[in-house]
């Protein structure tokens, strides 16, 4: 489902992304140097879905100034917040001194978990992505401290009644002997360990590889990087034109 705010005046989206005034920017629309989908734009009424279409501008793709996108490797033994623990457990910001703009981590991971976390200073973003109810995906990588049974797979996938209650994964299966991929879409705390510990298994290690269609790829733990456009535009086209849930 598309959100109102996405609709924005064509000479307003020009000024959003630098290019011009949005005086100037009418004069740049009329003269046809503007494209939205593949098509020459004139009207000046005619409204941007922001993230949504593709705008160019002389021939080069523009995006709106100010909002950044990483990815970070949450290596083990980090908070996911950007602040130390008063126990002396240190925050991301250690990992990210040389990001120049204020972002923050959206969704959290424990801290003995690793791997995927979005750094943004997108709110809305934010929001659609850590909320259960627009059905973005998480894939986790889970080590058990034993093999894991098949019978046991099939009654994960069938779902558990948790103390604060019923959970059932979207995607359950065996990689090796003691590795699960885990697919999910809830974010309750300890969620995962919790889950496979209702079938007697205990957690060893938990790695986060995939949020929605973001990847974490071959990124080294601790390092992060920029989103790419076209990364960021598939995730913005799953989070407002997908599935939202009433």
């Amino acid at each position: 489902m598309e959100g109102r705010a996405l609709l924005v005046r064509i000479n307003r989206y020009l000024a959003m992304c630098g290019v011009a005034s949005r005086r100037s920017a009418e004069e740049l629309i009329k003269a046809g140097f503007v494209k939205v989908n593949g098509k020459v734009v004139n009207d000046l009424s005619f409204k941007v879905r922001a993230w949504v279409d593709r705008v160019e501008f002389k021939g080069k793709i523009i995006l709106p100034e100010g909002q950044v996108y990483y990815i970070l490797n949450k290596p083990c033994c980090y908070l996911s917040s950007l602040k130390d623990g008063i126990d002396s457990k240190k925050g991301l910001l250690h990992l990210i001194k040389n990001i120049p703009e204020r972002v923050f981590p959206v969704g959290r991971l424990d801290y003995n978990s690793e791997g995927l976390m979005l750094l943004t200073n997108d709110g809305e973003l934010a929001l659609r992505v850590s909320h259960p109810r627009y059905g973005l995906e998480k894939v986790y990588l889970v080590w058990m401290d034993k093999v894991i049974k098949e019978p046991h797979v099939r009654q994960m996938l069938k779902g558990a009644r948790l103390e604060d209650g019923f959970f059932s994964p979207d995607d359950v299966r065996i990689i090796k002997q003691n590795l699960l991929e885990i697919t999910l879409h809830e974010g309750r705390k300890h969620i995962v360990k919790r889950f496979v510990s209702y079938f007697g298994y205990r957690v060893v290690r938990l790695l986060r590889v995939a949020i929605g269609p973001l990847r974490l790829g071959a990124l080294p733990s601790g390092q992060y990087r920029p989103l790419k456009e076209s990364e960021l535009r598939t995730l913005k086209l799953k989070l407002y034109q997908g599935r939202v849930n009433a």
